[in-house]
């Protein structure tokens, strides 16, 4: 193992363990729904961007897309930056309308408002069970992310970087809930900006400039400095398909929707748009810049996502190495606790609840379960990653594309049309669910469209056809459940 660059990582452990503690120190004087699941509602505007951010931005912004840069060259760095309009479409979509409803429901995760807004007991049950389901899949995912770039970058053994990764997650989020949550993003949003300067400036320093760095490329190949990239792989439909699954499909993530439900005030939610989307570009443009340039340091990676490990060791000294290590594994562990608190509530708040309502008021036994339901969620998905399957990468995408599928249209046409009901909803998140399963199962593309389009297209449509078949739904007008 490489001490040196171990030893940047383990202090950020540290902080993380500390600000955990902190929020523990906190949630035990607020209530406890509230305060464990939305940190009492009291983000402002910076937490508010640094942890819709840092919850957006997962493993495969760290590797999974600056080695497709690195394979498709810069053409690939352009596709990238359509995703910037996502934390201002989560938050001017959903953000005030959402805020406002939630708190006057009294709403504590995203079921508690559908059931707020359809009056839905089958419909929260077939949505919780559709986002524990697609979670557990993409949480394994990102463990085995953290436990491979541990194993790649610091010489740590894939079981023992497993644990290492693993337990801190799943200890931290148990116990120190959404504050601990949002309060380590911020702390990871800037280790990822940090890393990301560092690593880039090294990567054109190392390529002789940035000029330089381009010259080569070309002399690779022509299509690498190419608008279209190599092999000509953006077309319309495919940029097309791409921007509605990482940009616009957003909107319907629980995990970054409950966000929108959980800051303090107008003020921080106009700062937070600001905020994130600088963030945001800074990101996107910087890693997968790096990942594009990359390939005129090391022109002959057959496997693309290794490029990133690779570079990190090759162009930075050990220590600024280490610091960058940390900013991966923050992407990866930020993306993780969001999920992994957001399956907590589902278990406790739209489950248990929904099962034992008289427990509501038995605030030490709903923290004992929360903690512990987190923690055994936590040590299930060490399980499920110490034998990784191959092709994970599709999982992933099966996952975040099903839950945009199921969620989307409940989400944003039961806030902004009055006529919905649970009728359409319910036809929705099923045709949704369904059809982007079958799709994406078998690979098939429609004119040439990822499955997330058709699949919306036809949730939507689903949507107006079962609206017709129920009542206009009268909404609450104190608490959810």
């Amino acid at each position: 193992m490489q001490n040196e660059v171990i030893l940047p990582l383990v202090g950020y452990l540290a902080l993380v363990f500390l600000l955990s503690f902190y929020a523990y120190r906190r949630r035990r004087t607020g209530e406890f729904l509230n305060e464990y699941f939305l940190g009492s509602r009291s983000m402002g505007g910076f937490v508010l961007a640094m942890t819709i951010t840092a919850t957006y931005i997962s493993a495969s912004s760290f590797i999974g897309g600056p080695g497709a840069a690195y394979k498709y060259g810069i053409g690939w760095v352009l596709l990238s930056l359509i995703q910037l309009p996502a934390i201002w479409l989560s938050l001017g979509v959903l953000g005030k309308k959402f805020a406002i409803l939630a708190r006057r429901y009294n709403a504590v995760t995203l079921n508690d408002m559908l059931y707020a807004r359809y009056q839905s007991r089958i419909l929260v049950w077939f949505a919780s069970v559709s986002l524990l389901v697609a979670f557990v899949g993409a949480m394994t995912v990102q463990f085995i992310g953290g436990a491979r770039l541990l194993e790649a970058a610091a010489g740590i053994p894939y079981g023992t970087g497993l644990l290492i990764f693993g337990l801190s997650i799943a200890l931290y989020t148990a116990f120190g809930g959404f504050r601990a949550s949002v309060l380590n993003d911020a702390l990871q949003g800037l280790v990822m900006l940090l890393g990301t300067v560092l690593l880039l400036a090294g990567t054109i320093y190392k390529a002789g400039g940035l000029s330089e760095a381009v010259s080569t490329l070309r002399a690779i190949d022509p299509d690498l400095v190419s608008p279209h990239g190599a092999d000509n792989i953006l077309t319309g439909p495919f940029m097309a398909s791409f921007w509605v699954l990482v940009c616009f499909g957003v909107i319907g993530l629980p995990h970054t929707a409950v966000r929108c439900i959980s800051y303090r005030d107008s003020k921080a939610v106009h700062r937070g748009i600001i905020i994130g989307t600088i963030v945001m570009a800074i990101l996107m443009f910087g890693m997968h810049l790096a990942g594009a340039l990359g390939r005129a340091i090391i022109p002959d990676l057959t496997i693309p996502d290794q490029v990133i490990p690779t570079l990190m060791i090759t162009v930075l000294p050990p220590v600024a190495a280490g610091i960058f290590l940390a900013a991966p594994m923050a992407a990866i562990m930020s993306t993780i606790n969001a999920q992994l608190l957001q399956s907590s509530a589902t278990i406790v708040k739209d489950l248990y609840l929904n099962l034992f309502p008289e427990q509501i008021k038995q605030e030490k036994k709903l923290a004992r379960i929360s903690s512990f339901s987190t923690l055994f969620l936590g040590i299930l998905l060490l399980l499920a990653a110490w034998q990784p399957p191959e092709m994970l990468i599709w999982l992933n995408l099966l996952a975040f594309g099903g839950l945009q599928a199921v969620f989307l249209w409940p989400l944003v046409l039961g806030l902004y049309w009055e006529k919905a009901n649970a009728h359409g909803a319910l036809t929705s998140m099923l045709t949704g669910a369904i059809s982007y399963t079958l799709l994406a199962s078998f690979n098939i593309h429609f004119l040439g469209f990822h499955p997330i389009v058709p699949s919306l297209l036809l949730s939507l449509l689903a949507f107006g056809i079962g609206n017709m078949f129920g009542s206009k739904q009268i909404q609450q007008t104190a608490t959810s459940q």
